[in-house]
């Protein structure tokens, strides 16, 4: 059997597809994940030719032991003569701004800052220290707030400019290793306030379910989500092809002053497409013009699509406007991103 620093590795470059001479920004927050991340990576720089910057984040909730974090974090990476960042975000501020959980600022948040980071240094890419166990507790998080088959799918190892190299190790593998390698870390009491939903999850939902109806239901979760990420692929090049046939920009766009984005749906071609395609379809289109693809919406338009009157319209948030044509839906905010009255037609 492998050793953990050899899974770790050939995770790294199978399937997070780091290649030697990249540049890594490493998310570390000072906890037993994030450390194990830190110091598994500091263990295959040299062989990898890897340029690795450590960066970790005050998100300014837990003033009391912060100070520590940081402290732990940056001695690591002294230790491991590698550069060191520390960042500073005002959750609580921007969660209500925006109107928005703290979990949801905060991962906003944070993820923006390791961005910016990321181009300061011009790392190719993040590391961020998500576990097997993480990955179970997502699943089932996604799975209460009514996610489709791309969520349900799960977290991938390699997302865009983030990488996951410990997404396959479960959390307990990580802990023993970290006692056996002598190195330090701090534990989150916020980890354990079951105010916020995810711990809720991983503290009374899961171990409910291991005890009362499957103790592997960690392992199946994860099953469930990488056999769904294989059918997701291929939905996606599917409706990455519909797109292209169905939806086209609107010469409106290029002749009208002050105009924003719009977009026809070909009514027609429409019809053609699969049912599951079609709402595909429905969700990029939201997504193109910066509205949520809420479930209901989406029906509501494919009907529209397939039964609604010529010269009507759909009224959707934040002034999204749905002019209904005999050839095609088109889509626009007329009077700009906003809540307003008043019809388009």
């Amino acid at each position: 059997m492998p050793s953990l620093p050899e899974t770790f590795r050939t995770n790294l470059t199978r399937s997070c597809r780091i290649q030697s001479g990249d540049t890594l920004l490493v998310a570390v927050s000072g906890g037993p994940d994030s450390m194990a991340l830190l110091h598994l990576l500091a263990g295959v720089q040299e062989r990898l030719h890897l340029s690795l910057t450590v960066v970790w984040v005050d998100h300014c909730l837990r003033p009391l032991e912060t100070p520590q974090e940081h402290k732990v974090v940056a001695i690591a990476a002294k230790q491991l003569n590698l550069p060191f960042i520390a960042c500073r975000v005002d959750v609580l501020s921007f969660a209500s701004e925006q109107r928005l959980s703290i979990e949801h600022a905060a991962r906003e948040l944070r993820y923006k800052t390791l961005r910016e980071a990321a181009a300061d240094c011009s790392a190719d890419c993040i590391a961020v220290a998500h576990t097997a166990d993480d990955q179970a507790e997502e699943i089932l998080l996604r799975l209460l707030r009514g996610s489709g088959r791309k969520g349900m799918s799960g977290m991938r190892q390699r997302s865009g400019d983030i990488v996951r190299p410990l997404l396959e190790i479960n959390k307990q593998e990580l802990l023993v290793w970290l006692d056996k390698e002598g190195v330090e870390y701090c534990m989150d009491s916020s980890n354990d306030d079951l105010r916020f939903l995810r711990n809720r999850v991983r503290n009374q939902l899961l171990p409910f379910l291991e005890e009362h109806f499957d103790a592997g239901i960690k392992k199946c979760l994860r099953k469930t989500a990488d056999s769904l990420a294989v059918d997701e692929e291929l939905l996606a090049e599917l409706t990455d092809a519909a797109v292209q046939e169905v939806l086209q920009e609107s010469e409106k766009e290029k002749t009208a002053e002050n105009s924003t984005k719009i977009i026809q749906l070909l009514r027609n071609p429409f019809y053609a497409l699969h049912p599951a395609i079609q709402r595909r379809v429905v969700e990029h289109l939201l997504w193109n013009m910066g509205s949520k693809a809420r479930y209901d919406h989406i029906l509501l338009i494919v009907q529209a699509a397939f039964a609604g009157r010529n010269n009507s319209e759909l009224h959707l948030s934040q002034g999204l406007r749905v002019g209904i044509y005999r050839e095609f839906l088109e889509f626009s905010y007329p009077a700009g991103k906003m809540s307003w009255r008043g019809r388009l037609l």
